[in-house]
């Protein structure tokens, strides 16, 4: 399966748009990781800790749209995009939450 940021596929021929696949991931936040990232907040420097959380879910959110884009029948997802938030949980704290979407094409 080829997965790219670009709206075609170079060398290769669409032979059919199947449709817009998504894909979510969320994670809880972690008390031991967020005190050590608001150290990092006052002292300063990367939070490698939440580094590690965002690239894994970039990863997993890649992976399940690919498994979508596969459940369509299709050979590449194109116009990928890779969006990153948070949900606020009130007082408990909050969510990560990281998304991807694209276009599910099959190849000539």
């Amino acid at each position: 399966m080829i997965l790219t940021t670009t709206d075609v596929v170079q060398n290769a021929d669409i032979e059919a748009y199947l449709g817009i696949v998504t894909a979510e991931v969320v994670y809880g936040s972690n008390a031991l990781r967020d005190f050590f990232a608001g150290i990092r907040d006052i002292i300063g420097g990367r939070t490698a800790a939440y580094e590690r959380v965002f690239e894994r879910g970039q990863r997993d959110a890649m992976a399940e749209l690919e498994k979508r884009a596969q459940q369509l029948g299709a050979h590449a997802v194109i116009g990928i995009e890779i969006d990153t938030g948070t949900i606020n949980m009130d007082q408990s704290g909050v969510l990560l939450l990281i998304t991807a979407v694209g276009t599910a094409v099959r190849l000539r």
